[in-house]
């Protein structure tokens, strides 16, 4: 059999997918020859209890937000998350049985309640080196620090230091960017000339809230700008919005999109982006140097996010609609002169080659 690097994620949110999923594109293109797979342990061991918890995070993060950030809080405590705790024995019995059958070399985690097992399993047994890819910004939880790694990858020196202030010795922390596809390294395809702005509108937030925010878009709509609105797994649940939407603007003015691949080609694209606080939509947006407008923060996970953007003027928060479709405005106008300040602003940050980094980190886990 042969030995396999691991990368182990979970998806509640998007971040800790992107991130595997980055790594396992930098990590093929480095060692073509390796055996790299991509892993989600608690669907597997848990499929039912996690789809069920899963789409409760959704429902939290959307709709309670105060009550989440409560949980996020308590997550970070030992006696509730660390080491031996009540929820760990079945995927410790699962996690046990992969090793066996997979005998990975290397794992790569970018989902922290991974390395809590892996704590519990090695007082067992001998378990692989760890490389741990922290995908939040400046407040971090301290449950991605409480068990332990070989070595830590962070997104930049601001979270280098608060992981440092956890307690982590600063040799086991490397800056790598956070991973991002590689789509953002390569040429953009020919783009045919446009009139108008061009606003790139990503949907995360309750029903009522994108209404609202497309209607504070209307007049820069109806003033010659385009929107592109991928709506991805959104669609059915805002069908009836879009429809009111398209119903009442020249169809040249949107554009919308269902399940699609060509985010990266989108943001590099687009004069300004409309998105929540996510790990990786934040950093994606850091890699295309694009303008974002930051409609929504989930409270704790995300806080950090919006902070590492809006400190280097990449982004705005904003809490409204009609303060999200004013600063939109405010990018726009005078030839996009803000705009082009926070492209300028994000110049020095922006990591798009952050998978290829951290590949390359991890590797120096790996025994020859």
């Amino acid at each position: 059999m042969d030995c396999v690097i691991w990368i182990l994620t979970a998806g509640y949110g998007d971040g800790h997918n992107t991130a595997a999923r980055s790594v396992a594109e930098a990590l093929r293109r480095l060692r073509p020859d390796e055996n790299i797979e991509v892993c989600d342990l608690l669907s597997e061991a848990m499929p039912r209890t996690t789809a069920v918890t899963r789409a409760l995070y959704q429902q939290i993060i959307t709709h309670f937000p105060a009550a989440w950030r409560v949980t996020y809080d308590l997550m970070g405590r030992r006696g509730v998350t660390g080491p031996d705790s009540a929820w760990q024995a079945g995927l410790l019995n699962h996690l046990k049985r992969r090793l066996v059958e997979k005998q990975p070399r290397l794992i790569i985690s970018t989902y922290p309640l991974y390395a809590v097992l892996l704590e519990s399993l090695a007082r067992q047994q001998a378990v692989p080196p760890l490389c741990t890819v922290i995908t939040d910004s400046i407040t971090v939880n301290r449950i991605w620090v409480m068990s332990g790694s070989d070595l830590f990858c962070v997104a930049d020196e601001e979270t280098k230091k608060v992981v440092a202030g956890l307690g982590v010795a600063e040799s086991k922390i490397r800056v790598t960017g956070f991973p991002v596809s590689l789509a953002f390294t390569e040429p953009l395809p020919g783009q045919p000339p446009q009139a108008g702005a061009r606003i790139l509108y990503l949907p995360s937030t309750t029903g009522r809230h994108v209404a609202a925010t497309l209607e504070a878009l209307r007049p820069l709509l109806l003033a010659g700008n385009k929107l592109t609105l991928p709506v991805g797994k959104h669609a059915s649940r805002l069908h009836h919005i879009l429809r009111r939407l398209t119903d009442s603007l020249p169809p040249e003015s949107v554009e919308i999109i269902g399940w699609t691949r060509r985010i990266p080609e989108f943001l590099r694209t687009h004069d300004v982006v409309i998105c929540k606080a996510g790990g990786a939509i934040l950093h994606e947006v850091l890699a295309a140097r694009i303008p974002a407008v930051i409609d929504y923060i989930v409270p704790g996970q995300e806080e950090g996010n919006a902070e590492m953007l809006t400190r280097i003027d990449g982004g705005v928060v904003t809490r409204t609609p009609v303060e999200t479709a004013a600063a939109v405005e405010s990018i726009l106008t005078n030839n996009a002169a803000v705009g082009r300040r926070m492209r300028a602003g994000m110049a020095k940050m922006s990591v798009p080659d952050a998978a290829l980094r951290t590949a390359k980190a991890a590797l120096t886990l790996a025994p020859t």
